[in-house]
């Protein structure tokens, strides 16, 4: 039977079919090898995932006091790295429900994910996040760009499929949780929670747990400090597919939704006010490490001690008031509180608030406060009231220059009543160090950093006036003059080339009295006899003598003039010298931080400064880096003996009378028309500069000298510095000796004279011959004339 043939056209589409599946299988092959090479050449540009066993995370730059309270915190992101084990698993959960719940199951990609992303691709035509895995978020945070491209997804892929092979579950859960980015500058779970709820992980309430696992998908959509409506419908979403997955019970979930947000911007977590230390900490940070300081979680410890921090903050605007006060009120016309001002506008600087004048009575001026609690002002508190002001009289009230409405500025007194006060025009600085290392203990450069940034302590060019004169007079005692040296405090004129007119220095009293001793000279600051003793000890030798306390050459003018103190130095320097006098003689240099110390606490910095072992030479202990002595110890002690002077009989008895204590040792300063006010000085234990002025030279007023406008900045800090520390004698060293002496010649005097005065001598410059008494002029006696004749 012959074979039946089937009709031509079915055998060309069967052969057409299997051409067209040779064809499909061969793309299909050949798509299949394109693909394995294009992922094997792609596997070859992808980053190493080693990198994440090595993670720095960028921490900002914390900067501390020496008793560890935070003084600064800089750095744009905030975050606070945290091991995956401290993570409530309620926390954890909140996260899986809301980003990834099949994170235990998957092998680092979710195939059902990116099926729906890739449905919604086809849907809407556009691309959108989706898909994403925590396993691809901590790819893509930690690897790779931000860049939304389909190479980069496919990269995203397989890098989590590497992680997913090396890495467990819980160290992938880590990376994320400590990287992911959370809005308001917080990156990480730990940031967040104290950003949003000023609370530490394991006191956040369920609701605040679900508030922020919600963040992550779109943290400026979610954040619920700017977009609260939003933010609260993300979080119920979150508990909604905690419920579901039965991650929470029923009742919980009722309470979480039902519960009201609390998420607020959070005050500074910074515990000491001490923003002219901490900004000078942060650019020596940044000097060293360059702008790596803000990311690498630095720890900067300083030498500063928050007490003393305190004091000197304290004692610089108590003094600035007191200024104050002195030269009249200068607050008017006072600002209006209107129907539209909001209490919260009210500012703060310093130790002083604005406040809203509500009442005027017989009692005081009654205020509100930016926290709306209500303050008295009693009358007393008011420096600045009118000439014949009667508090007890309403009409006078009525007439009172403060008024209902009127914005006025307010401080609390250490008694903690209230006061009226205002913005200081002036400004003051104080800078503190340890003499035996030149540590810092404490720096105020001004009223209010907020006000004004420039640290007066450590910045200004200020001429420190007879503040200097100590370094003229240790100069003149190293070239064997002595504490009873006579020079003449008279008139004295200068011819100067440089000048227009011949220069004539004066005494600010405008008076002269004639032979002086170097003591009582520097006693009383008399400018005349500086002038001369420079002129004979030689300006040459004055320089390099002021070079050896740290002082440079170019703060130093070549003339006569430096006797006065016409150079410049800020307190920080006036303070280094003068612990040069208060440590036995050597120079020691400023240092402020203590210790550096990366994000695992591993240290990276030392400080190793300059130090003073007084009982090296005895052999009793050793310090690794030992200062160098820069002046003799005889004359170490002669100069401290003249500054004691100063303080117990001179232009600074206000500080013995404060502080009662004998062992205070200082000179004032004060410039030309008052325009700069100085108080330089130490004890043993610790050496003090204060300055007042104004930053434009403005002089100060007539009577505004370093004794009444500097002396009580140095004063009031010195009451909290030397708290519970002893008093220490001045001892003589081996090479000076005493002598009995004639005030007004120098020369030695019987011990029996009455009229002399101990004093002491370097061996070498004692005095070896007597005084030789005046004798008294003769007086005609007429009567005696007349009984002698006859």
């Amino acid at each position: 039977m012959p074979i039946k043939k089937e009709p031509k056209p079915k055998r060309l589409i069967k052969s057409l079919f299997k051409w067209l599946f040779f064809i499909f299988l061969t793309l299909l092959l050949s798509l299949s090898v394109a693909c394995y090479f294009f992922i094997l050449e792609l596997n070859k540009e992808l980053p190493d995932i080693g990198q994440l066993e090595h993670v720095q995370y960028q921490t900002p730059l914390s900067i501390f006091s020496q008793d560890g309270l935070l003084i600064g915190e800089y750095g744009e992101k905030k975050r606070i790295p945290i091991a995956i084990d401290k993570v409530p698993q309620q926390q954890i959960n909140a996260f899986l429900a809301a980003e990834d719940e099949r994170f235990y199951t998957h092998p680092g990609v979710d195939y059902k994910g990116l099926l729906r992303a890739a449905n919604q691709l086809l849907a809407t035509g556009k691309k959108r996040q989706g898909g994403s895995t925590i396993t691809m978020q901590v790819a893509r945070n930690f690897l790779l760009s931000k860049e939304k491209t389909f190479l980069r997804k496919l990269k995203e892929i397989l890098l989590s499929l590497q992680i997913e092979k090396r890495y467990n579950k819980e160290q992938i859960l880590e990376l994320y949780l400590n990287k992911i980015y959370m809005g308001q500058r917080a990156y990480g779970l730990a940031a967040a929670a104290q950003i949003y709820y000023g609370k530490n992980l394991d006191e956040l309430k369920l609701h605040q747990q679900a508030m922020i696992a919600g963040l992550p998908k779109a943290p400026s959509i979610y954040n619920p400090i700017v977009n609260p409506e939003r933010a609260v419908e993300r979080r119920d979403y979150v508990l909604r597919r905690m419920l579901e997955l039965n991650l929470i019970q029923p009742k919980a979930y009722e309470q979480a939704v039902n519960a009201q947000d609390d998420a607020a911007t959070q005050p500074t977590k910074i515990q000491l006010n001490a923003p002219y230390v901490s900004e000078m900490a942060r650019q020596e940070l940044l000097a060293k490490y360059g702008e790596d300081a803000y990311t690498l979680g630095l720890k900067v410890y300083t030498t500063v001690p928050a007490r003393l921090q305190i004091a000197a903050d304290r004692a610089v605007q108590f003094a600035l008031h007191e200024y104050d006060e002195r030269h009249g009120y200068h607050g008017l016309p006072h600002k209006k509180f209107t129907k539209t001002s909001s209490l919260k506008s009210l500012k703060s600087l310093g130790d002083s608030r604005q406040a809203v004048v509500t009442a005027l009575s017989t009692v005081g001026v009654e205020t509100r406060l930016s926290n709306g609690s209500s303050v008295l002002i009693a009358w007393k508190n008011i420096p600045w009231k009118k000439s014949g002001f009667n508090e007890t009289h309403s009409k006078d009230i009525n007439s009172f220059y403060i008024k209902p409405n009127d914005i006025i500025w307010v401080r609390q007194l250490a008694d903690q009543s209230w006061a009226l006060t205002q913005l200081p025009v002036a400004e003051g600085a104080l800078a503190a160090i340890n003499p035996t290392n030149g540590a810092i203990l404490a720096i105020s450069g001004g009223f209010d950093f907020y006000r004004s940034r420039y640290n007066r302590a450590v910045q200004s060019k200020r001429q420190p006036g007879s503040g200097f004169k100590p370094f003229i007079y240790t100069a003149a005692l190293e070239k064997g003059f002595t504490a009873a040296s006579m020079i003449n405090d008279a008139p004295i004129v200068i011819e100067d080339p440089s000048l227009e007119n011949d220069w004539r220095p004066e005494n600010y009293t405008r008076k002269f009295s004639g032979l002086t001793a170097l003591r009582v000279a520097l006693r009383k600051s008399i400018n005349l006899v500086s002038v001369r003793l420079l002129q004979d000890v030689g300006i040459p030798s004055a320089l390099e003598t002021a070079m050896r306390f740290g002082f440079d050459r170019e703060q130093l003018p070549a003339t006569l003039s430096l006797a006065l103190g016409s150079g410049y130095a800020p307190p920080l320097k006036m303070a280094s010298a003068y612990a040069v006098f208060a440590n036995g003689g050597f120079s020691v240099k400023p240092y402020l931080i203590q210790r550096i110390e990366d994000h695992s606490g591993a240290v990276l910095f030392q400080a190793n400064p300059l130090s003073v072992c007084l009982d090296c030479k005895e052999g009793l202990k050793t310090v690794s880096n030992p200062a160098p002595r820069v002046i003799s110890e005889p004359i170490n002690f002669l100069m401290n003996s003249l500054l004691r002077d100063v303080v117990d009989l001179g232009t600074a008895t206000l500080a013995k009378q404060s502080l009662g204590r004998s062992d205070l040792a200082g000179k004032t300063g004060t410039t030309n028309e008052q325009r700069d006010a100085w108080f330089n000085g130490f004890t043993s234990e610790i050496a003090v500069s204060a300055w007042l002025g104004f930053d434009n030279s403005h002089p100060l007023g007539k009577g505004e000298t370093g004794g009444k406008a500097a002396l009580p900045i140095w004063i009031e800090f010195m009451k909290t510095a030397l708290e519970g520390v002893p008093e220490k004698a001045l001892t003589p060293p081996e090479g000076i000796v005493q002598a009995y002496i004639n005030p007004n010649d120098g020369l030695l005097l019987n011990e029996n004279n009455n009229a002399g005065i101990w004093e002491y001598f370097t061996a070498e410059t004692a005095p070896k011959t007597y005084s030789v008494p005046k004798q008294p002029e003769f007086e005609f006696d007429e009567e005696w004339f007349q009984e002698a004749l006859f």
